[in-house]
């Protein structure tokens, strides 16, 4: 296996496929997944020229089932080395959901030229739970029922969010894939309790406000129409932080509420093709309409945006 050893002594799995002139792209797994979340776009963009790259965060899959350091800092430190072990330049990374936290903090303190562009798909930015200064938030109380299921039966829990709300499964008429659950369910239970415990706090509380303000990189942010509410409270940082910003609410990216993960009826076939011709615009991200935007958003090359769903 393909791992690099931390400064704390953290071993990180991560997978490197392509050629290494190739521009990279770092794919960022959410909770309580791996990076064999991302294989279907892994291959659909190895097969479009690209490299691409993905790592099992600390405490998740093969990496080190850590006790300490599960919080967004080292999260995103942990990227820095492993983007310095493998001397990523001009890459481009995408997060989905807690992996969208992770792109956050991690592009905004990143090293000059080791960033081309960052999408975050369905992400916790700029802050999950609900506060004064956040009031359109999730109670803490829901959160604090997750670690509570977690403690008393995480294979159950687990199974529950994979044949649940991940996947849209419990939707009506929906077309329910046993593989798909299995699947979740093993990326989710091969990683430690502790580490996911803790991820919970670090994908729920972290406020990632500044992280957007001081990006100063294209971010193309995707989510549904229903996410709009969310879309704002991260469209608003990013503006004041100095570059405009606008959100995509893109079909095939996310679907509607509530699923948080891929379409199951084939996801690489609809998510890929759309990131796929963003990402290939000569200019960065554009603002060519993908699905629906809102109304009254001025054209800019960044976007953010952020869907309600806690992981």
């Amino acid at each position: 296996m393909a791992t690099i050893t931390t400064k704390d002594s953290t071993e990180i799995f991560y997978k490197d496929w392509g050629s290494k002139d190739a521009q990279p792209i770092v794919f960022h797994h959410g909770w309580p997944l791996s990076s064999d979340d991302w294989d279907s776009q892994m291959l659909y963009f190895l097969g479009h020229g690209y490299r691409v790259i993905a790592h099992d965060r600390r405490g998740h899959g093969r990496s080190t089932q850590t006790d300490t350091g599960n919080e967004m800092d080292t999260y995103s430190a942990d990227v820095a080395e492993l983007v310095a072990a493998l001397n990523l330049k001009n890459a481009i990374h995408v997060g989905h959901s807690t992996g969208g936290g992770e792109v956050a903090r991690y592009v905004a303190r990143a090293e000059p030229g080791r960033v081309a562009k960052a999408v975050l798909i369905g992400a916790v930015p700029p802050v999950m739970v609900r506060s004064d200064a956040h009031p359109e938030g999730v109670p803490v109380e829901v959160f604090d029922d997750f670690g509570a299921q977690l403690i008393a039966n995480r294979p159950e829990f687990y199974r529950g969010i994979a044949s649940g709300p991940f996947f849209g499964f419990n939707r009506e008429g929906a077309k329910v894939s046993q593989g798909l659950i299995d699947n979740w369910s093993r990326q989710g239970l091969a990683g430690g309790a502790k580490a996911q415990y803790d991820c919970i706090t670090a994908f729920s509380e972290t406020d990632f406000t500044e992280d957007l303000r001081a990006i100063d990189l294209p971010v193309l942010g995707t989510g549904d129409a229903r996410d709009r509410r969310s879309d704002r409270a991260v469209r608003q940082p990013c503006s004041e932080g100095g570059r405009p910003a606008q959100e995509r609410h893109a079909e095939g990216l996310r679907g509607p509420a509530p699923r948080h993960g891929p379409d199951p009826s084939g996801d690489h076939q609809s998510r890929s093709p759309s990131l796929l011709s963003q990402l290939s615009e000569p200019s960065g991200l554009t603002t060519r309409r993908m699905a629906q935007a809102n109304a009254g958003c001025q054209p800019a090359s960044s976007w953010t945006s952020r869907g309600p769903s806690p992981t």
